[in-house]
């Protein structure tokens, strides 16, 4: 129970993490976006399994639950019967008979108590609980990594953007210091001087 508390915790830092504040940090956002998604999805591995392995675990205890329901029928079925038994053995003037029988009742009534059926219903609604929590968190981890890769994939492309507008300017530039039109202007003003 204390690895599951641990996974929630964890489900829940990593679905408040501020990417922003990670980003302002980082010397090369893109590496930084790209660690973070790696992370996110390993993260998200982790949390499926978790699920997983606590729905196998539910039900298993489901499953148990249900014979130990069915044992208690059935110890409750042998107690009725015994007792009836008894009834008409007491009813015919069989005594001693009918106090065995209503002993075996007891056995049967005493054996039905102990069931750990009753015992096993706090712990089954505290695990589906818990696989509730786990499912919740996985479905907002989810939806967080697929921000985190939209905010990633935005970034980049805007950072492309940028570069190519760089190098666009610097090509400009580049042709108005040889542009022949602007050389031809220059001799023409000397011409005229």
């Amino acid at each position: 129970m204390a690895e599951k508390q641990s996974i929630l915790g964890r489900i829940a830092q990593l679905t408040r993490a501020n990417i922003n504040a990670l980003l302002d940090r980082a010397e090369d956002p893109e590496k930084m976006l790209n660690q973070l998604v790696r992370d996110y999805t390993a993260s998200i591995a982790e949390a499926r399994d978790a699920v997983a392995q606590t729905i196998g675990n539910l039900r298993l205890a489901e499953k148990d639950h249900d014979a130990d329901v069915a044992e208690a029928k059935d110890w409750g079925n042998k107690a009725l019967a015994a007792s009836r038994k008894a009834d008409q053995l007491r009813a015919g003037g069989d005594t001693p008979g009918a106090d065995k029988w209503d002993s075996l009742a007891k056995i049967a009534l005493t054996k039905q108590a102990e069931n750990e059926a009753k015992a096993a219903e706090p712990m089954i609604a505290s695990q589906r609980q818990v696989v509730e929590q786990l499912k919740t968190g996985l479905q907002q981890m989810e939806v967080k990594l697929g921000e985190l890769r939209s905010k990633r994939d935005q970034l980049i492309a805007r950072q492309k953007t940028a570069e190519a507008q760089v190098k666009v300017q610097g090509a400009i530039r580049s042709i108005n210091v040889l542009d022949p039109t602007s050389e031809l202007s220059r001799y023409e003003d000397q011409v005229r001087r």
